[in-house]
């Protein structure tokens, strides 16, 4: 039997806190109300005695649904189009609370190379195999590092038992996902898995009610590419009414559907600071001609 390394498991480990994940988590501009929610939900999963001190500070006793909460499956979904910033918030949010408590926190990336080739048997032994090392560090670290454990495009690794072209290999490994996240909530508390996918519909839905919280990742609104556009062209004289201007062309402009916070920040930045280098200034007008060049890309499908 071919033996698997960590190395083919997972990508390289993040250990927060780090300067560059804190720069990327701070990029992640008009997802303020998403980080706030997923900062508690996440703080008292990774540090359930938290929420017992402030049970004693508020009711000088732990309250039941304390009990309740801590007991919850430490498991957060992140769902939502392409390029809407699930991955990069699921990958640097806890720095932040690193930082905030003065902890170490260890991200590990699970890889696509976790569903195997195909071979009866394989994913599940995989899957199976990737759970035991995130268990075995976990318990190792002990309580002085809480670990999340990142799986991106979720669906391809959780898709729901329910399909009927489903194949027997790929529900055997949605049960050993099932019971890795099960044996995580009962054997190593300070683990939490994050799991992010462009399809949730098409997640199993035992896997979905194992989930402690789902955020929906949505392209941002008006007032989140006026933030966007304000923080990526700081320094470039915009009046109210350009402002305007290109909030307006980045939006659904007939098209039924806007740019995405990828769109805005890779491409039409780039395409515009290209555009005027290196002898003219960036305008308003520019960075409308290039929002034209750049349009949005189209919305996530199951045939995209």
């Amino acid at each position: 039997m071919t033996t698997t390394s960590s190395n083919d498991l997972f990508e390289d480990d993040l250990d927060l806190p780090d300067p560059g994940a804190q720069q990327r988590y701070a990029r992640l501009i008009g997802l303020d109300h998403v980080k706030t929610r997923l900062a508690k939900e996440a703080e008292l999963i990774l540090q359930p005695h938290l929420l017992r001190e402030w049970s004693l500070r508020a009711h000088n006793t732990v309250l039941p649904a304390v009990d309740r909460l801590t007991h919850r499956p430490p498991l957060i979904i992140f769902a939502g189009d392409v390029g809407t910033g699930k991955t990069t918030l699921a990958e640097t949010f806890a720095d932040a609370i690193a930082r905030r408590h003065r902890i170490d926190v260890r991200v590990k990336r699970l890889s696509l190379r976790a569903r195997g080739t195909g071979a009866v048997g394989e994913m599940t032994r995989l899957i199976g195999t990737a759970f035991d090392v995130v268990l075995d560090e976990a318990r190792a670290a002990g309580s002085t590092r809480p670990t999340i454990l990142v799986i991106d495009e979720a669906d391809a690794l959780a898709q729901s038992r329910e399909a009927s072209q489903m194949h027997h290999e790929d529900r055997a490994g949605v049960n050993a996902l099932i019971r890795g996240i099960s044996q995580i909530a009962t054997e190593a508390p300070g683990v939490l898995v994050i799991m992010c996918t462009n399809r949730i519909g098409a997640l199993d839905p035992a896997i979905r009610r194992r989930a402690a919280a789902e955020f929906d990742f949505i392209r941002p609104d008006e007032t989140q590419r006026a933030a966007i556009l304000t923080a990526l062209f700081e320094g470039v004289h915009l009046s109210p009414s350009d402002l305007e201007h290109l909030v307006e062309l980045t939006g659904p402009d007939g098209r039924g559907y806007g740019h995405t916070y990828s769109d805005l920040v890779d491409r039409v930045l780039a395409a515009t600071c290209l555009a005027a280098y290196p002898d003219r200034p960036v305008t308003a007008q520019l960075i409308a001609e290039q929002i034209r060049t750049c349009p949005p890309t189209p919305p996530f499908t199951a045939q995209s």
